[in-house]
């Protein structure tokens, strides 16, 4: 018996396209000629919709999840996690099936053999990408930004944000702000830069401030953030005002403050990143960015899906706005205790 897929080979369309063709849905953006060739198709192969309502529930498009995380990785991180979840809860929602890709998987063609679109969480090597590109032609990068490929991608617009907490700090008369991120790696232990420390940089820069003196990086986890916040700490000339990366750094380096005897934010402001619920627990609350982790991962999903049923071949490049949440580790510097003093 021929199947949707032996349809959509012959037509040369999608799977998901050919289904809500022959379900007669309207708002599917196809030509006139498009749809009477499925149907010449569909009656010339003999093609009959299942009878039964569980046949008729089979999912027609698959969506490959590609993951830069382990599954154990991504319990630790909470921003992939609710990429994922955002992507899995929308092809819940439509009826699409998943197929997941993991770090460990030794055969990515093999796995994603049958996916009519990919989305791919978190950062990954060119080689990959091109690898990723050859399975599957529609597909998003979510995260990662691919500037040299002819494909769609979305990320935080982490150059924004960054500049919002620096002018908040700025505003609130700090001119001593540290930065302390993570470095993170692609392939073969190939380095990535990150946008939040370019931005950073950009800013200090531009407005004449001392960008070098304070920069750390280590890892994205809360011990890193203790360990560069003591390195910080111990220094003659300390900041004011500290931007963390991640919200994990920005509560290690919380723990390492209050240790020293010091407090956020009558010596230090401190503005994490991400916002994740931990933030609204913390003493004294902690100032983040919010970064739509989840909304990114609907949105990439719903790009796929869409994309397979428009005969549009030009690539999005998005970038998602993000929120500043103004919270109690941010004071002004006058009331700051020892480093406003230190000159």
């Amino acid at each position: 018996m021929a199947t949707i897929r032996d349809i959509a080979k012959e037509a040369g369309i999608s799977a998901g396209a050919v289904s809500r063709i022959l379900n007669q849905d309207e708002t599917l953006s196809v030509s006139k000629e498009t749809r009477e060739r499925v149907l010449q198709i569909a009656t010339r192969v003999g093609y009959t919709k299942p009878l039964h309502s569980a046949a008729a529930k089979k999912p027609a498009f698959t969506i490959g999840i590609v993951q830069w995380f382990s599954a154990d990785e991504e319990l630790t991180d909470t921003y992939y996690l609710a990429a994922r979840q955002g992507v899995e809860d929308f092809c819940g929602k439509n009826n699409i099936a998943i197929t997941r890709l993991f770090p460990s998987d030794e055969d990515p063609a093999e796995v994603l053999k049958n996916v009519d679109g990919l989305v791919c969480i978190g950062k990954f090597s060119d080689k990959e990408i091109k690898n990723f590109i050859r399975i599957c032609k529609n597909i998003v990068f979510l995260d990662r930004p691919v500037d040299k490929y002819k494909i769609t991608s979305i990320t935080m617009d982490f150059e924004q944000s960054v500049r919002d907490a620096l002018h908040y700090l700025e505003s609130l008369g700090h001119k001593k702000i540290a930065y302390l991120g993570g470095q993170e790696y692609v392939g073969n232990h190939e380095p990535i830069t990150d946008p939040r420390k370019k931005a950073y940089l950009s800013y200090m820069k531009r407005h004449n401030l001392d960008g070098e003196s304070w920069v750390m990086e280590e890892s994205f986890n809360s011990a890193s953030g203790y360990d560069m916040m003591k390195k910080i700490l111990a220094m003659k000339k300390r900041p004011t005002a500290v931007f963390a990366a991640s919200d994990a750094i920005a509560i290690g380096a919380m723990r390492a403050v209050s240790e020293a005897g010091l407090s956020v934010p009558g010596d230090i402001s401190l503005i994490g990143f991400n916002d994740v619920d931990a933030c609204k627990y913390t003493t004294p609350a902690l100032t983040s960015i919010h970064a739509p982790a989840y909304d990114m991962g609907a949105h990439g999903a719903n790009l796929v899906y869409v994309s397979s049923n428009l005969q549009i071949h030009t690539p999005l490049k998005v970038k998602i706005p993000c929120e500043l949440m103004k919270r109690e580790s941010c004071s002004e510097v006058c009331k700051a205790g020892g480093s406003a003093i230190i000159k």
